[in-house]
C-alpha cells in the first residue's frame, strides 16, 4: 500500500504537494484553534481588573433577537466583556497565530523564502481575518451570551475565527510561501 502511495505521489507530485500541505495545514491549524480555545477560556479573568467597559470602533448600536448590543468591526461592547475580552481575544489569537505562522512556514510548507516579507503578507491577512471575523464574533458573542454558557460561545468563537482562518489562510500560505519544492519520493 505505502509503495502505490509513494508510485502515486512520483507521478503526480503536484497534486501529492497539496495533499501533504492540506493534510498537515489542517491538523496543525486544528490544534492551533484548540490552543486558542484555552487561552480564551481562562485568560479574560486575568484582565477582569480593566472592568467591562466598551471598546472598539464604530459601535453601532444594534438589536438582535430582542437584544441591544453594539456592533464593533473591533471591540467589544461592555455587556460582551468590552475591554477586559477584547485583550484576551487579541491575546489568544496573535499568540497563536505567531506559533502557526512559523509551524506552518516551517514544517508544513517548508518554505525557506524570506521571513519578513512573508511575516508582513501573513501580518496583513491577520489583520483583515480578524476584522472580518470580529464584526461577525461580536454579534455572535452578544446573542450566543445570553442563550449558552461562556464555555460553549467560546467555542463558537474559536471554530468562526478558526474556521475562517484557515480558508484564508490556507490561500495565503500557498502564496506567500511558495518557494517550497515538491517532495520527492
Amino acid at each position: 500500500m505505502i509503495e502505490k502511495i509513494k508510485a502515486w505521489a512520483a507521478a503526480n507530485p503536484k497534486v501529492a504537494q497539496w495533499v501533504r500541505e492540506g493534510g498537515l495545514f489542517v491538523l496543525v491549524s486544528n490544534a492551533i484553534t484548540v490552543f486558542k480555545y484555552m487561552l480564551l477560556t481562562f485568560l479574560p479573568a486575568a484582565f477582569a481588573f480593566m472592568g467591562s467597559q466598551d471598546f472598539g470602533f464604530p459601535g453601532i448600536d444594534l438589536n438582535l433577537f430582542g437584544i441591544e448590543f453594539k456592533w464593533y468591526i473591533i471591540g467589544y461592547g461592555a455587556e460582551q466583556g468590552g475591554l477586559a475580552y477584547f485583550t484576551a481575544y487579541m491575546i489568544a489569537m496573535v499568540i497563536g497565530e505567531v506559533i502557526n505562522f512559523f509551524i506552518q512556514r516551517s514544517w508544513v510548507f517548508r518554505s525557506h523564502g524570506n521571513i519578513l516579507y512573508q511575516g508582513m503578507w501573513y501580518l496583513l491577512a491577520f489583520c483583515v481575518v480578524t476584522c472580518v471575523v470580529n464584526s461577525i464574533n461580536c454579534i455572535w458573542v452578544a446573542v450566543a451570551g445570553h442563550f449558552v454558557p461562556n464555555w460553549l460561545y467560546n467555542i463558537g468563537t474559536t471554530v468562526l475565527n478558526g474556521g475562517v482562518s484557515m480558508v484564508v489562510f490556507f490561500i495565503v500560505n500557498k502564496i506567500v510561501f511558495s518557494d517550497a519544492q515538491p517532495e520527492k519520493a
